[in-house]
C-alpha cells in the first residue's frame, strides 16, 4: 500500500507541502493510539528525517510515545544533536538502541538462501533482529523514517535496513555487512536489488509482516544555490515504495562521469564525521570514479578516532585498511575479527586495494595513527590552505597552478562513478 508517492529531479518540497503530505497520509491510516518513530541518527542529519520526525510529532502529539534513533553500531545521540536534528520533539521521548543487548531475533534467513543470492560467496544463515521496543507489539504504528541514497553495504540505503540494521543486533549487522563486502560493493552500490537487500526483504516477508510498519522515505539533493532540498517523498508499507524512491535517487544522487578522475578532494563536516567508520564514505562513494594511480584527499577536521566504539576502534588499529585478501585471511585465522564481521567488512570497504592512494588530513589523529592503518597523512591546515572548501566549487576545479581536481563537499549525499567502471 502506497499512501504518497511524489518527486522528480526538479522537485523541491516546502515545509508546508511536507506537512500536508504527511498529515494526509496519517489521516488515511486512521486512529493510532501508540506510535513509535524510528529515524536515523545524527550521522544522517542531511536526510531531512529530523524535520519529518518533528512533523510526525506535531501530528500525533501525546500519541507519539517513543522515538528510537536507528543508530546501528554508532554512538548514542547527544542532547545537542537531538535538539539540532529534531527541533521541538521532547527530549523525554527519545530511547537509546544498544545493538549488543537490546534486540530480539524474529527469525533466521536460511543459509541455503543466503548462499543462493550471494552466488555461493558466503554460506551461513542470517538472523533477522529488531529492537525489543519495536518487536513487543505495544505500538500500533511504527514509523520508519529515512533517506534512500546509494550505499556501500546494501546498494541503496533506507527501507527495511533502517529497522533490521539500524535497530538490529550484532549478528544481523555482522553477517549482512560481511555478505555485502564479500560480494563486492562495486557490484552493489547504486542498485536496489542486491544480495543484502534480498536477505532483508526475506526477513520482512517471512518474519515481520505482523508489525504495523509504515515507511517514510526521502530522496535529497542540492538545488542551484547548493542548499539541500527534498526531491522526493514516498510513504507506504511495501517494497514498491522503496523501489520508487530508489529509482529517483539514482537520477538525483548518482553522478556518472565520462572519464575517471585523477584527484578527488572531499571535505567532511566536523559536526557529522568524527571517525573513519563514517569518514570512509569519502572512499566508498568515490572509488568508482577514481582513476588507477589516482589520489583521494580527505579533509577531515572532526576526525578523532577510527571506530564508533572502543572494541571496533581497537580492531581497526590492529588490522588496518590492508585490502580484501589480507582481511579475509585475518577472518580465517583470527578469532577477534571472526567475532566482528562488520569490522572486517568495513576494513574491506575502506581500502582502495592498491588502485589509488588515500590521504587523510585529520583534525586530531596523528601521522603515526593514520599511517598505522595504511593510509597516507598530510597536515590539515596546509592542505586546507591549498584546497580551500570555502572557495572550491562542486565538481571539477582548476587550481592556480593548473592542477585539476574534483571537489565533493559531502560524500554522504551521493555516488560518483565513471561510466565504464559502473557498467562492468
Amino acid at each position: 500500500m502506497i499512501l504518497f508517492s511524489q518527486g522528480s529531479p526538479e522537485t523541491a518540497f516546502t515545509v508546508e507541502e511536507l506537512r500536508n503530505a504527511l498529515f494526509t497520509s496519517f489521516d488515511q491510516l486512521g486512529d493510532r493510539k501508540r506510535v513509535v518513530a524510528v529515524p536515523p541518527d545524527f550521522t544522517r542529519y542531511h536526510s531531512q528525517s529530523g524535520l519529518l520526525t518533528e512533523l510526525s510529532w506535531e501530528y500525533y502529539q501525546e500519541r507519539l510515545a517513543d522515538v528510537l534513533p536507528a543508530t546501528g553500531t554508532h554512538f548514542a545521540m547527544t542532547r545537542a544533536e537531538k535538539e539540532i536534528m529534531f527541533g521541538r520533539v521532547p527530549e523525554e521521548l527519545f530511547r537509546v538502541h544498544d545493538y549488543k543487548n537490546a534486540s530480539t531475533t524474529l527469525g533466521e534467513v536460511p543459509g541455503a538462501y543466503v548462499r543462493e543470492v550471494s552466488g555461493e560467496i558466503v554460506d551461513y544463515s542470517i538472523p533477522i533482529q529488531l529492537n525489543r521496543l519495536l518487536a513487543d507489539g505495544k505500538h500500533d504504528l511504527i514509523l520508519s523514517i529515512g533517506q534512500v541514497v546509494p550505499h556501500e553495504v546494501i546498494g541503496m540505503a533506507g527501507y527495511n535496513k533502517n529497522l533490521f540494521v539500524g535497530t538490529g543486533g550484532a549478528e544481523t549487522i555482522n553477517r549482512t555487512h560481511f555478505l555485502g563486502a564479500a560480494y563486492g560493493m562495486e557490484r552493489m552500490m547504486g542498485r536496489a536489488d542486491t544480495p543484502v537487500r534480498k536477505v532483508l526483504n526475506y526477513g520482512s516477508e517471512h518474519f515481520a509482516r505482523h508489525l504495523p510498519v509504515m515507511y517514510v522515505l526521502t530522496v535529497v539533493g542540492k538545488n542551484v544555490e547548493g542548499k539541500l532540498v527534498i526531491r522526493g517523498l514516498f510513504i507506504g508499507d511495501d517494497a514498491e515504495c522503496f523501489r520508487r524512491a530508489a529509482k529517483l535517487s539514482l537520477a538525483v544522487n548518482f553522478q556518472i562521469l565520462d572519464a575517471p578522475i585523477k584527484k578527488v578532494v572531499v571535505y567532511l563536516d566536523p559536526a557529522e564525521f568524527k571517525s573513519t567508520w563514517l569518514c570512509n564514505k569519502s572512499v566508498y562513494r568515490t572509488r568508482m570514479a577514481i582513476a588507477d594511480g589516482g589520489e583521494l584527499i580527505v579533509l577531515a577536521p572532526g576526525l578523532e578516532r577510527f571506530g564508533e566504539d572502543e572494541a571496533i576502534d581497537a580492531l581497526i588499529r590492529k588490522y588496518g585498511y590492508a585490502g580484501t585478501a589480507a582481511v579475509l585471511e585475518a577472518v580465517r585465522s583470527q578469532e577477534d575479527l571472526q567475532g566482528s564481521l562488520t569490522t572486517a567488512a568495513h576494513l574491506i570497504h575502506g581500502s582502495s586495494e592498491g588502485r589509488f592512494t588515500i590521504t587523510y588530513c585529520p583534525g586530531s589523529l596523528s601521522r603515526q595513527e593514520i599511517e598505522g592503518v595504511h593510509y597516507s597523512y598530510e597536515d590539515l591546515r596546509l592542505m586546507t590552505e591549498k584546497y580551500d572548501p570555502a572557495v572550491l566549487a562542486e565538481g571539477i576545479n582548476t587550481m592556480a597552478d593548473g592542477e585539476e581536481i574534483y571537489y565533493i563537499s559531502n560524500p554522504a549525499l551521493g555516488l560518483w562513478a565513471h561510466r565504464e567502471r559502473f557498467e562492468q
